[in-house]
Order: structure tokens, then C-alpha cells, then sequence
């Protein structure tokens, strides 16, 4: 990860504003890989949120002026169930949201997330995908990306080497036959 602190400034007023709305998310992407172990610097965080259009006004709101946010951009993800952009003038940090298509799997993912604190201060407390669902979010995009990321490939093998012997392979299993990864996930765990 970058800097802790500008990670912090970035996802406060986010977090605490999903919080406020009462909307379900957690923290995935290169920041939860890097907190269950596979290190990468990165400048944007991924959020996995469950927002509706009835939030967007409050959510602006609540992120105030320090956020370089598009209205029309936001209504357009949530319609989509695709993402938008939040990037945090004072840090340049970037908060990439991907509004839940609320698959059976997405509502699986942010059910598990844990809290965490993802700075050693503890001053932020957040939902973090599990190493098992981080897994089966980068497989997934490993696929969708026409399966020639190195990154995400980089990403996924070093989760599973740091975590082989903890990982719930029966849940990995399953919930990768559902997504559509399976034959990805087994080629990881032959090896």
C-alpha cells in the first residue's frame, strides 16, 4: 500500500457516509489483497457498496467538497450496477465503487467481510473481503479481463501461496462453481 494516511483521509468520510445510509459494503481489490498479505502499491481503493439512486444526494452531501465526484456518473453506475469515481482532492487518492449487482455471490462476499482496521493506528475500522472471497473476486476478473492480466494472476497466486494452508477450500470450491471460476481455482490449487 501507498501511504496509510492518505488511504485514511480518502476512505473516512466514504466509509462514513455508507455507514450513515445505512448501505452494505466492504473494502476489496489491491487493498485487500495487500492486507491479507499480497503487497502491492496502489492508488485507488476498491468499494463494493449496495447504493441505490434515493442515496446519491445524501452521499454527496455527506463526502462534502474534499471529493471531486460526477452526479450524473454515480446515477448512471447505479443504474448500470456497474462503477463510478470518487477521488479525494487533498490525497489525489481515488475510491473506485462498484454498485452490487446483487448476485447471489456479491451478496455472499459482503455478508463475510470482516472489520478490520486497514492502518496500524486503528483509526479506521472497515469491512474487508475475506482472503477466500478476494480470491474469487480476482479470479473472476482474471476471467472477465480475457484472462491475460499479470497483475491480477500475480495477485492470486500470492494470496493462495500466503494463505494455502488457512483457506476454506471447500467454501473456494463451491462458490467457484458458482461464479464461473472453477476451472481457474483448480488450476491454483493443483499446483
Amino acid at each position: 500500500m501507498n501511504d496509510p494516511f492518505d488511504l485514511l483521509l480518502a476512505l473516512k468520510s466514504v466509509t462514513e457516509a455508507f455507514t450513515h445510509l445505512g448501505t452494505r459494503y466492504y473494502v476489496g481489490g489491491s487493498i485487500a489483497s495487500s492486507f491479507h498479505g499480497a503487497m502491492r502499491s496502489t492508488m485507488d481503493v476498491d468499494l463494493l457498496c449496495e447504493l441505490d439512486e434515493s442515496h446519491v444526494e445524501e452521499l454527496l452531501r455527506l463526502i462534502g467538497s474534499d471529493y471531486y465526484a460526477s452526479k450524473p456518473a454515480i446515477y448512471d453506475a447505479i443504474r448500470r450496477q456497474s462503477c463510478f469515481n470518487l477521488i479525494h482532492l487533498p490525497t489525489s487518492f481515488k475510491v473506485d465503487v462498484f454498485v452490487s449487482q446483487r448476485r447471489p455471490f456479491d451478496l455472499q462476499v459482503v455478508q463475510r467481510a470482516e472489520f478490520h482496521s486497514l492502518v496500524s493506528s486503528g483509526d479506521l475500522v472497515v469491512p474487508i473481503a475475506t482472503v477466500e472471497d478476494v480470491i474469487l473476486l480476482k479470479l473472476e476478473w482474471y476471467r472477465i479481463g480475457g484472462e491475460v492480466s499479470e497483475r491480477q494472476w500475480d495477485d492470486i497466486d500470492r494470496l493462495i501461496q500466503l494463505s494455502r494452508t488457512n483457506l476454506d477450500q471447500a467454501y473456494l470450491k463451491e462458490t467457484a462453481e458458482l461464479v464461473g471460476v472453477r476451472d481457474l481455482l483448480d488450476h491454483w490449487l493443483s499446483n
